[in-house]
């Protein structure tokens, strides 16, 4: 990971004047695909039965959550299973985000997402990625 890959916090206060980060945010090249609808193996060829999936820029990071600009409102309270690509790291995270709070921009969405701890995405290696950027930063 090279240290030009991250830099400390944003210009932009993200939830419209109120900010309850309680960790530090780091601004990095990331990418995520967020997985909208899951399709079924059983109905592969039918019409409408695909999975439909969104991607998304990232705009900060941090161990516990991200923020990242939408091309659709994401409703609060909804969890969707992510790919997130980060930096010089060969492999995607595989994560479960839940919308925090989503509000309109210029070109879209800004919305805030907390990771959900799961033993059953790499949640462990994640934290480990982004305190590890921390530390070169």
């Amino acid at each position: 990971m090279k240290d030009t890959d991250y830099t400390f916090g944003t210009e932009e206060d993200p939830a419209g004047g109120q900010d309850n980060r309680k960790q530090y945010r780091l601004t990095a090249r990331a990418q995520i695909t967020l997985e909208l609808e899951a399709g079924y193996p059983a109905s592969e060829g039918i019409p409408g039965s695909s999975r439909r999936e969104m991607a998304c820029a990232v705009r900060d990071i941090s161990v516990s959550g991200l923020c990242l600009l939408s091309e659709e409102c994401l409703s609060a309270g909804a969890l969707y299973p992510v790919s997130v690509s980060l930096g010089d790291h060969e492999e995607p995270f595989v994560l479960t985000v839940e919308v925090v709070w989503s509000r309109p921009e210029k070109a879209g969405y800004l919305v805030g997402m907390r990771i959900v701890e799961s033993a059953q995405t790499a949640y462990v290696e994640w934290t480990e990625a982004v305190a590890s950027a921390m530390e070169a930063s």
